[in-house]
């Protein structure tokens, strides 16, 4: 990662990634190496989509034939937010319909999510496969719809969403490298790793592997060139940060969002929206301890959108306290922390080593506050894996 008057960072993370800090502090734990290896992780992931190929296309290619087939992306948290970053690349991609609704909603509201019974490929995201709505979702979707079809996007193969669906006709389980079942609190390459596969195996071939390689070669280069900078920002003590993007980048300041608040057990408060969006009334929870950081899109229609935001915040809130990250320099604004060699792609490929930002700022501010990323909320208030949820019979279809 690059300012505009940088040059290009050496090629790859196959040599020692330069460890800040915050990477290098023991109390960074498992969630310090996860958040580390994330560009080796991606390049297993395209690697591992590649072997499986023929696999996947035998599952897939005959739904994708189908002109009605609607495609539903799922998952609870920040798997959730996997769905988010996707749907509207894959809209966009495939010309067709792609939505994304949280397992929390599928699981409360069936007859709403599924009241068109159209053939229906649903595909589950989830670390562990453990979370109590991550089987029910799919058991939901059984009984609500006459066709439908699983994609499983797991990284964990013992969990119960990949055993109830490994031995099913109407089911694909795709794996993530064993790595990715990330042992911290927070979800870090298990994320990443999710929408990266995800994106690969239904894009219908739209990007290769240099394309991959770029985006591996610039999230290392955010990991050696930005890591100690943004430990310096999150030392400052802002009490509040807000992310803005637009399309792919509004699920991704959605989960950046999250990742602070996680990281924090709550003592940072953070928001995310649109960049046209925030204007229109959450622009209110900005005052003089505030951070914004903004996600410019690599379309330069929408773009425009985003330069609009980050100039206007610029000016009320000091250019200090407003990040601006973008796949290219602004004529607009002065500084931008800018991706080399990834001007050419899409949001939602941008949007991985965009997020190793967030992640860093995250890990950031839980070490300044004293607590332990790996486990922030030891009352147990919030858990690895989510607990306490009692899933209801359901007598509907």
């Amino acid at each position: 990662m690059t300012t505009a008057s940088r040059t290009t960072a050496p090629e790859g993370d196959h040599v020692a990634v330069t460890r800040s800090a915050s990477l290098s502090d023991p109390r960074a734990g498992a969630t310090g190496r996860e958040i580390a290896h994330q560009p080796t992780m991606w390049r297993r992931v395209a690697a591992d989509v590649a072997s499986r190929r023929e696999d996947v296309q035998r599952f897939l290619d005959p739904l994708l034939a189908l002109d009605d087939l609607r495609i539903v992306l799922t998952g609870a948290g920040t798997s959730a937010f996997v769905g988010e970053i996707l749907a509207p690349a894959l809209t966009r991609q495939l010309r067709r319909r792609v939505d994304a609704v949280p397992t929390t909603d599928i699981v409360s509201n069936p007859q709403e999510v599924f009241a068109e019974d159209l053939p229906t490929l649903l595909v589950s995201f989830a670390r562990s496969g453990d979370s109590p709505e991550s089987v029910a979702a799919t058991v939901l979707a059984n009984r609500s719809l006459h066709a439908v079809h699983h994609l499983i996007v797991t990284c964990n193969p013992e969990g119960e969403l990949a055993r109830v669906h490994g031995t099913d006709a109407r089911s694909l389980v795709l794996l993530m490298p064993p790595e990715t079942n990330d042992e911290g609190f927070a979800m870090t390459s298990s994320f990443t790793s999710m929408v990266l596969a995800t994106w690969l195996v239904l894009s219908a071939g739209a990007q290769d592997a240099t394309m991959v390689e770029r985006m591996a070669e610039a999230g290392a280069a955010v990991l050696r060139e930005r890591a100690d900078t943004v430990a310096e920002l999150a030392s400052r003590g802002y009490q509040r940060v807000v992310y803005l993007g637009s399309g792919s980048f509004t699920g991704l300041a959605r989960e950046s969002a999250l990742k602070v608040l996680e990281l924090s057990a709550g003592g940072v408060v953070s928001y995310f929206d649109s960049s046209l969006g925030f204007r229109h009334g959450p622009k209110s929870v900005l005052d003089g301890a505030s951070l914004a950081i903004v996600y410019l899109s690599t379309d330069p229609y929408t773009r425009q959108y985003d330069e609009d935001i980050a100039v206007e915040l610029g000016h009320q809130m000091g250019e200090e306290n407003v990040i601006v990250l973008g796949s290219r320099p602004s004529e607009r604004i002065a500084s931008v922390w800018t991706l080399s060699g990834l001007d050419d792609a899409p949001d939602v490929l941008v949007a991985l080593p965009f997020v190793l930002v967030a992640q860093l700022f995250a890990l950031g501010t839980s070490l300044s506050l004293g607590l332990t990323p790996d486990s922030p909320s030891p009352s147990g208030q919030v858990n690895r894996v989510v607990k306490g949820v009692t899933v209801h019979p359901y007598d509907g279809k």
